[in-house]
């Protein structure tokens, strides 16, 4: 009679690999969320230079800024009713944005956005001081 070859892992060589898939698994987890908190924080950085664009535009045929404020779609920049600077909605769901117009002729704004699942930084703009202002 022919000897039968044993095929197949051990038990001792499953237990090995499934504990290395959990020690990588237990290290990558964690850098996944502030991956997309990060994300997120971008997000609120490019809606806030997307309305700050807005808003020069608009100025350009109004002479004047528009303010606007509120949390993603709800948010009033982008309402066609009030002049919707925005006109389709730009800012993000998870978004809060505040445009606010400084000077009593509406010649100057500063804006800021944070999102709510990011890391917690508050990005700002300030149109009289060249832009963008970075996110703290």
């Amino acid at each position: 009679m022919k000897a039968v070859a044993n095929k197949g892992f051990t038990l001792i060589e499953l237990l090995v690999v499934v504990a290395i898939i959990s020690i990588l698994a237990a290290i990558a987890i964690p850098q996944f969320g502030s991956y997309r908190q990060q994300g997120f924080d971008a997000q609120a950085k490019s809606d806030l230079r997307n309305i700050a664009t807005a808003e020069e535009a608009y100025f350009t045929t109004n002479f004047v800024y528009e303010a606007c404020a509120g949390t993603g779609t709800a948010a009033t920049c982008n309402d066609p009713k009030i002049g919707g600077i925005l006109r389709g909605g730009a800012v993000s769901k998870d978004t809060t944005i505040a445009m606010v117009l400084d000077g009593s002729d509406h010649n100057h704004f500063t804006g800021t956005s944070k999102s709510s699942p990011g890391t917690g930084v508050t990005c700002s703009w300030d149109n009289e001081k060249g832009g963008f202002q970075g996110c703290k």
